[in-house]
């Protein structure tokens, strides 16, 4: 049994650190969207010292505004789409703990989805981004420096899928055990 309770430790990790990246990604997307709203009302005129905002971002950033936009364009799709697969993430958590164990058929079809939701979500977000990038390039020239690299979760979402057959096959085992016993009794 000290497995399982390893297990249901992980899981109350795992919920809680859903629940953090959650919200994480809740205000970066607030922040990526302010960000637009106030290069867009012209607040990057502002001067600090004889300097404006907007020329010490450039300089040290080495993005152009038309680039700036589109950084914060993309965080706001990666920032929605990776806020979605943690409350998917923490609802599953949330399920497993209250079971008991994540040998359950419910719990793994819960991850199992998890896994399609992971694979789909991620890759989805990168092929928006692309395409909104491919566009932008044509108006801005220094788009390049933006990268999409770090966020597609393909072999996360396929290892969810498989755990998510081992989860189902102990079930299996489990429920069969179970009527075996309840056979034996009777």
């Amino acid at each position: 049994m000290n497995t399982l309770k390893t297990i249901q430790v992980l899981a109350k990790i795992g919920r809680i650190i859903s629940k953090i990246i959650f919200i994480l990604c809740i205000v970066g997307f607030c922040c990526c969207a302010i960000g637009i709203i106030t290069l867009a009302a012209g607040t990057g005129s502002i001067v600090i010292g004889g300097v404006t905002i907007h020329s010490i971002i450039e300089n040290e950033a080495g993005l152009s505004l038309g680039a700036m936009y589109a950084a914060m364009a993309v965080g706001i799709v990666l920032c929605a789409a990776e806020a979605v697969l943690c409350k998917f993430a923490e609802i599953y958590f949330k399920n497993e703990l209250k079971d008991g164990t994540p040998f359950t058929l419910r719990g793994a079809k819960e991850l199992l989805m998890l896994g399609i939701l992971t694979v789909a979500i991620s890759l989805g977000a990168v092929i928006i981004c692309s395409i909104g990038l491919g566009i932008a390039r044509h108006f801005v020239d220094d788009i390049e420096k933006i990268s999409l690299s770090g966020f597609g979760s393909v072999g996360l979402g396929i290892s969810m899928i498989i755990l998510s057959l081992f989860c189902r096959h102990g079930a299996e085992i489990s429920e069969e055990n179970s009527e075996l016993k309840a056979g034996k009794e009777q």
